[in-house]
């Protein structure tokens, strides 16, 4: 861990939190779609992997934790655009595919 004196400016400390936050929201992401649907096809990983927007990657954690399969989360993946709330079928994880 890191003394205070090694973490640098109060800029620094929130660029290095901001990227560690987003760090911790791609593996949430990862590891409840893991959890709920199996394994993770490598190219929806990396998609993840390179996600930038933390806004984004917060809802991805609803959603993956809310759709009711895979083939719903990916469409939502796939969506671009402003943040929205999730109401609907297509977001009740007791829903049948």
């Amino acid at each position: 861990m890191e003394r205070p004196d090694q973490l640098g400016t109060d800029a620094e400390f929130q660029r290095r939190l901001a990227a560690l936050a987003l760090e911790i929201d791609r593996a949430d992401v990862i590891a409840v779609l893991t959890m709920r649907f199996g394994s993770i096809p490598p190219e929806v990983e990396q998609q993840i992997a390179t996600m930038t927007d933390a806004s984004r990657l917060e809802r991805l954690v609803l959603v993956a934790a809310n759709v009711p399969d895979f083939a719903a989360f990916r469409a939502e993946l796939c969506e671009e655009g402003p943040v929205f709330r999730m109401v609907g079928e297509s977001f009740n994880p007791l829903a049948r595919g």
